[in-house]
């Protein structure tokens, strides 16, 4: 990993790669704010709904065709900062992976090496561009996230206030509930996914290794010069695809064992919200609009604590290209001082 960020690294020092962050930095920014805005459009709008005030609705309506609009602008100059930086970043990458690949003909000797198999080819091409997307989607999202995190928790903290409980006799006041159920539920939804993913990246791993194999196996037999029929193939065939399969079958069981995860999260988090905001709005002292607001924003905590439980599968994925990509810098490294040192 170290060898992939000291050669990936060097784009970060052109001026184009940090006037494209800024626009990322700046957008993520504005959204949350539009976010935020929109969460409270949520207490005004189901508060004029609670109070029958036609004027009010309609009111709420327009600040939401503009809010809508925003954010959908804001959406656009995302995609299009993010997949430029990404392009960017990759060609940058790629062209110094086959500068260093075709020096001093480092591709005839670098098939196999150390025992394993390089696949060059697998590397540049598909690692390498894993390796430059991810990071970018990972960082604007966990920024994202830290930014909800912050404006939402506020939100939560206001709207929760004092529940007041009797237990055995006690009188028991908890400030702010909300955000403590809030991250006391993303400790835990997070330690799952934790879990159940630890074996993650090396699946990951060995199933892009499985795959690169296969690709290097059917290349081979394609690119036989002889035209006697080689009997070994169909075996050689059969083994490899057979090891894909198996890989691939690792990787269903662990994407399987996420999604118990983050897929009931997904589905418990907006109704537990509504059930914790339900005694303060049975009591009187939060209105329907502010009940609302709260569950959107304790949906909106989750979100963002819950940024690695959505994220893991994505995380993992990159750091088995980063890291095939680093193995391959090494080699390549290697093979030029081996030349050097017979020269």
């Amino acid at each position: 990993m170290r060898r992939f960020w000291r050669t990936a690294g060097g784009f970060w020092r052109s001026p184009t790669a940090w006037t494209l962050l800024a626009v990322l930095v700046i957008g993520v920014i504005l959204q949350v704010a539009v976010q935020y805005r929109i969460n409270f459009w949520n207490r005004d709008f189901f508060n004029a709904l609670e109070a029958r005030d036609g004027g009010q609705i309609w009111r709420q309506a327009e600040i939401l065709i503009a809010l809508v609009a925003a954010s959908v602008a804001l959406a656009l100059t995302a995609v299009w900062g993010r997949m430029t930086f990404q392009r960017s970043w990759r060609d940058w990458l790629t062209g110094r992976l086959i500068g260093s690949w075709l020096a001093e003909q480092r591709y005839q000797r670098a098939g196999f090496v150390d025992g394993q198999r390089q696949n060059a080819e697998y590397r540049i091409t598909e690692d390498a561009r894993l390796a430059t997307d991810a990071p970018i989607d990972l960082v604007v999202g966990l920024l994202n996230s830290v930014l909800s995190a912050a404006a939402f928790v506020t939100v939560l903290w206001n709207v929760s206030g004092v529940l007041e409980l009797d237990l055995w006799g006690w009188k028991i006041a908890i400030p702010g509930y909300l955000v403590g159920a809030s991250i006391l539920y993303a400790t835990m939804t997070t330690a799952a996914m934790m879990g159940v993913g630890r074996y993650m990246v090396d699946v990951i791993e060995r199933k892009n290794q499985a795959e690169a194999d296969f690709k290097y196996v059917v290349a081979r037999v394609n690119t036989r010069t002889t035209l006697e029929p080689h009997v070994e193939d169909a075996a050689t065939l059969a083994a490899a695809q057979e090891s894909v399969i198996r890989e691939w079958k690792r990787l269903c069981g662990q994407h399987m064992r996420i999604t118990l995860v983050s897929h009931g999260n997904t589905l418990l988090a907006p109704i537990i919200g509504l059930i914790l905001c339900a005694p303060s709005y049975v009591a009187g002292r939060v209105s329907l609009g502010e009940v609302t607001q709260a569950a959107a924003a304790f949906v909106a905590v989750q979100g963002a604590f819950n940024w690695l439980v959505d994220n893991y599968p994505r995380l993992a994925e990159w750091m088995s290209s980063a890291y095939r990509v680093g193995v391959l810098l090494d080699t390549l490294d290697m093979l030029g001082l081996s030349k050097g040192a017979k020269d």
